[in-house]
């Protein structure tokens, strides 16, 4: 079982049920001692007013009153006896609830004045429990021994013993489900801590905040510090790739630049062949450079995000930057923003990505480029028009490809759309490119988002 809880919850569960299932037979059987204890001391009254109540007759005999000093003596095998041995007088006395029944006591000789226990066979094939003392009693010619017993049922015993168990079975129950409902309360109290904790893992991942701030208790705080340096060393080591990264490929622009213009001097002499492979060489590596700065500025997860985007402003920012461009200044630009709207993005990949496509649409666009962005049944959809030449059914998926420019005479390396797609994958959204009904190109971007929805 791989549940705290469920782990908690059973251990709980076997512990109650030994405890309190020692503890119950440990009750019943004090409750047997203690009823058996008064058994024996209601047997040594009954003897004890036995030997107050024996007379003997003048020729020497045994004689005891025919009112007992108890009445379940007279009701035969009614479950109390008493019996009377003179061995002198060679007489045996019993209770009317005898019957015809003698009780079996030992023949060995007992001290006068000692109480002895026994459990002997009773009457009707039922054990009795027999206290039997032998006493000297004032007789015609002086002291005389005599031996009485008192008997009761032993049942009695065990049917008391059973009723208890019976009646306190219920509340040892209920106990029962007591004490697993305070140690079930008892560690959710307990592991609320560590509830926190994930809790304040859960904004991190958000990017709302950057470390575990607490307070906790003083047991986990040695796992809260471990994390924060762990969360500390994860965005250090991440920071310093993504920056040697970007000098590596910033380090390579120089020696490329260099590259080009050797080619154009060679071009120049009339090396037209060799110029034309050089450029080639430039131009992919060229592209592999300017790829791998775009791909070293991006998120590696959507989980490490700085925060969300607000779409309306970043949409407007790069829509305002792109009129102030050669392309720009002679479209029409109709943006449907909603407003409030905001994305599961990190701000700088969003504007990567609404960059590259509204730079891609302003580049292909005769007079129009439209924008909409809504968010609607826990989805997000952006959608960016243009009314330019669009692109044959069988070229679309080329457009994804790193370097595919479909037209050399437009300015670009062919990179913007691979680089919307590789944003795309981080964040799994479901990019569409396809020809409007107007002709021209139409792309869309849309992603789940399960957070309420803004008041439009």
């Amino acid at each position: 079982m791989r549940s705290l809880h469920g782990r908690f919850i059973l251990t709980s569960v076997v512990v109650v049920s030994i405890c309190l299932a020692a503890a119950f037979f440990a009750l019943v059987q004090i409750f047997a001692e203690s009823y058996s204890t008064r058994l024996q001391n209601e047997l040594t009254g009954h003897i004890n007013r036995l030997a107050a109540v024996i007379r003997f007759s003048a020729d020497g005999k045994v004689q005891v009153p025919e009112n007992p000093p108890d009445n379940r003596f007279l009701l035969p095998y009614g479950g109390l006896y008493w019996q009377i041995d003179d061995p002198v007088g060679k007489v045996e006395l019993r209770s009317a609830s005898l019957f015809d029944y003698a009780l079996p006591l030992p023949q060995e000789a007992h001290p006068v004045g000692v109480m002895h226990l026994y459990r002997l066979a009773g009457p009707e094939g039922k054990d009795v429990l027999v206290q039997e003392r032998v006493l000297l009693l004032a007789a015609p010619e002086g002291k005389r021994p005599v031996r009485i017993a008192a008997a009761v049922n032993a049942d009695e015993v065990d049917n008391a013993r059973a009723a208890f168990a019976l009646d306190i079975l219920p509340y040892v129950g209920v106990l029962a489900v007591l004490l697993v409902l305070m140690s079930i309360i008892q560690l959710w109290i307990g592991l609320r801590p560590l509830d926190h904790i994930g809790r304040d893992l859960e904004a991190v991942r958000d990017r709302s905040v950057r470390r575990l701030a607490g307070p906790y208790p003083r047991e986990v705080q040695p796992l809260v510090d471990r994390l924060n340096r762990l969360l500390e060393t994860q965005a250090t080591a991440m920071d310093n790739a993504r920056g040697r990264a970007s000098d590596l490929a910033h380090g390579l622009k120089t020696p490329l630049t260099v590259l080009t213009n050797n080619a154009l001097t060679l071009r120049e002499k009339g090396e037209i062949e060799i110029a034309d492979e050089l450029d080639h060489l430039a131009d992919t590596m060229l592209s592999h450079v300017e790829h791998e700065l775009a791909r070293a500025r991006l998120t590696p997860s959507a989980d490490q995000r700085s925060g969300d985007a607000d779409v309306a402003r970043i949409v407007g920012e790069t829509i305002r930057m792109l009129q102030h461009t050669e392309a720009g200044e002679r479209l029409s630009w109709e943006a449907g923003l909603q407003e409030g709207l905001t994305a599961p993005i990190d701000p700088h990949d969003f504007r990567e990505l609404v960059g590259n496509l509204l730079e891609n649409a302003s580049k292909w666009a005769t007079s129009r480029v439209a924008v909409t962005a809504v968010r609607r049944d826990g989805l997000i959809r952006l959608v960016v028009e243009d009314d330019g030449p669009g692109v044959s059914p069988e070229r679309l998926p080329d457009l994804l490809r790193r370097g595919v420019r479909l037209d050399r005479l437009k300015p670009g390396s062919g990179l913007g759309l691979a680089i919307v797609s590789e944003i795309a994958n981080v964040y799994n959204l479901a990019l569409t490119l396809e020809n409007s009904a107007e002709g021209g190109l139409r792309a869309e971007v849309a992603g789940s988002d399960p957070r309420p929805s803004p008041e439009t």
